[in-house]
């Protein structure tokens, strides 16, 4: 499987090098206010592959900001509840903890 593994990294390798090899011809990219860019097409394509990444990356960081803070406080808030005896303490720490779905933080579906 390892090897199986290595051969399928090696095949996308030599696939994107091949296609970098292909794609060696100028690009001209034009901006705004007569000012453009001309670089080698794949780098034209990996800029812009890096740049989606980026975007990407921003646009997600106030949600995981906010799964961040939940899960952060979720703990804080099932100690903040006290215990009916100490027998049940001990008698729930010897159990198997069990979680439910109300032990979790809500998460928000966003359908498209």
């Amino acid at each position: 499987m390892k090897y199986l593994l290595w051969l399928l990294k090696a095949a996308i390798f030599f696939t994107l090098f091949a296609f970098a090899l292909n794609n060696q011809h100028d690009a001209t990219v034009y901006f705004f206010f007569g000012t453009y860019w001309r670089a080698p097409l794949v780098l034209v394509v990996l800029a812009a592959f890096a740049g989606g990444l980026v975007v990407g990356a921003l646009g997600m960081l106030p949600g995981w900001w906010k799964h961040r803070a939940a899960a952060a406080q979720a703990p804080a808030a099932n100690e903040a509840q006290p215990s009916a005896s100490p027998t049940a303490t001990t008698a729930a720490a010897t159990a198997a903890p069990t979680i439910t779905a109300t032990d979790l933080p809500a998460v928000r579906q966003h359908g498209l």
